[in-house]
């Protein structure tokens, strides 16, 4: 293992990683394919790539609920949210996030935002983050790390299908909050409206 490897094998344990079932627990991975896969456990795979450091809390699957409110809807509702990131020893992190629908007692109504994409650091700190919707839309982000648990992104473009719902712009704030978990803001301008927030979550280290 390389001095990097060990250095951020170190950084894992700390803090951030408390629950000791999570360093047991990876996203399902193909063992067998001819490169290497993307892992989510800093203790399995490929090291990280040090271009990668400053979003090295992020690193993980997470999970939990969180909020969506907007003028245009009757919410507020509620949702529960997996957000995975992943690498494969390159200078880009991958990103998926998958929601559901939750009734007023907790349970699951059903499917819901589905998200992919990829987290690009470059070596002069700044952020470029590409996310695909399943609702048609995709968004170009650039942004910054803020401070080591922190990172701020904001489009630059967005795209959408024919189909897609009115989206003219976001702003996403991530954070690393008391007792480690991992906190976001997501505001939009959509719908003839101006930027605002629309979804927020919190959500604990269930692996990595």
């Amino acid at each position: 293992m390389t001095e990097k490897g060990e250095q951020v094998r170190g950084t894992v344990s700390g803090p951030a990683n408390a629950a000791s079932d999570t360093a047991q627990r990876n996203r399902p991975r193909w063992d067998d394919l001819p490169v290497p896969d993307d892992t989510a456990n800093l203790r399995e795979g490929p090291d990280l790539h040090e271009q990668c450091l400053g979003l090295l809390p992020l690193v993980g699957v997470w999970r939990g609920t969180g909020e969506v409110v907007y003028p245009t809807i009757d919410g507020p509702f509620h949702f529960g949210q997996q957000l995975v990131f992943a690498h494969d020893g390159r200078p880009f992190l991958s990103y998926e996030a998958t929601a559901w629908l939750l009734g007023p007692d907790g349970e699951v109504l059903r499917p819901a935002a589905r998200e992919t994409g990829f987290w690009r650091p470059q070596p002069d700190g700044a952020l470029e983050v590409m996310i695909a919707h399943a609702t048609g839309i995709m968004d170009l982000f650039y942004g910054r790390v803020r401070n080591l648990t922190s990172w701020e992104i904001e489009t630059d473009a967005v795209m959408r299908t024919a189909s897609a719902k009115e989206v003219v712009g976001s702003h996403r704030l991530y954070g690393i909050v008391d007792g480690g978990d991992l906190a976001y803001v997501d505001e939009r301008a959509m719908v003839g409206q101006p930027l605002q927030p629309h979804l927020s979550a919190r959500l604990h280290r269930v692996a990595g």
